[in-house]
């Protein structure tokens, strides 16, 4: 079986390494800035909570609950049940990173509210996402160790319905930020310095998911590298 061979003696792990390299360097820069940011108290004193409540009422959004959940950094806008989720460490703290963090969250709950075109598009492609992150390396494993086309192709086609979710991510999560740090200053709930350093949290927050995109390019290359061999 060609396919089993190549699969534990492959060079293309080098792909994989350096897909891991960037991920843990935009992560271990994102936590650091996080923590950071969070040891910095906001001139206002508004906590995480009190600032969502405050952007969402400027924009005219009444329909949206924001809610306390346990866990770190698992914040996150759910456009079905129309409720932003701040965690423990964003929802009672009155840092610079809980108060942009919690100012993203409600850029999602504005995009929901204006029909931003990128987040529709996203939402629409969960299922696919989900369908392609569960099955495609199943499928691709199986199609390379017996060596059958049909499985390695429908693999790489899964997988590239989960990262065409990620690419449609960027623009969203972009986008959010931008509305928040605008309506941080045009609120009032920050300072003008203090914009520039709600900047830093949420860019390098942001850097999280072009990396993500990155490595899933890089897996996608190993797949067809892999797949290319297989019919060799």
């Amino acid at each position: 079986m060609p396919g089993f061979y190549y699969w534990g003696f492959d060079w293309t792990y080098i792909l994989i390494i350096i897909a891991l390299l960037i991920s843990l360097a935009v992560q271990m820069n994102m936590k650091g800035t996080f923590q950071k940011y969070s040891r910095v108290r906001s001139e206002r004193g508004m906590t995480g909570a009190q600032a969502a409540e405050r952007i969402l009422h400027n924009a005219g959004i009444y329909n949206v609950r924001v809610e306390r959940i346990h866990g770190n950094l698992n914040d996150h806008y759910d456009p079905r049940t129309k409720v932003i989720k701040l965690s423990d460490s964003i929802y009672g703290s009155n840092s610079l990173a809980a108060v942009g963090v919690a100012a993203h969250e409600c850029g999602h709950a504005i995009q929901d509210a204006t029909g931003y075109a990128p987040l529709g598009i996203r939402s629409a492609l969960v299922p696919a996402a989900n369908l392609g992150s569960q099955l495609s390396w199943p499928l691709f494993l199986i199609g390379l160790i017996f060596s059958m086309k049909p499985l390695l192709t429908a693999g790489i086609i899964l997988f590239c319905a989960a990262l065409l979710f990620q690419i449609v991510t960027l623009p969203v999560e972009f986008n959010a930020s931008g509305r928040a740090l605008r309506t941080l200053e045009q609120t009032g709930i920050m300072a003008p310095q203090e914009i520039r350093d709600t900047r830093k949290v949420l860019g390098a927050a942001a850097m999280t998911y072009v990396a993500a995109v990155a490595a899933s390019l890089l897996q996608l290359l190993r797949l067809v590298l892999l797949s290319r061999r297989s019919d060799n």
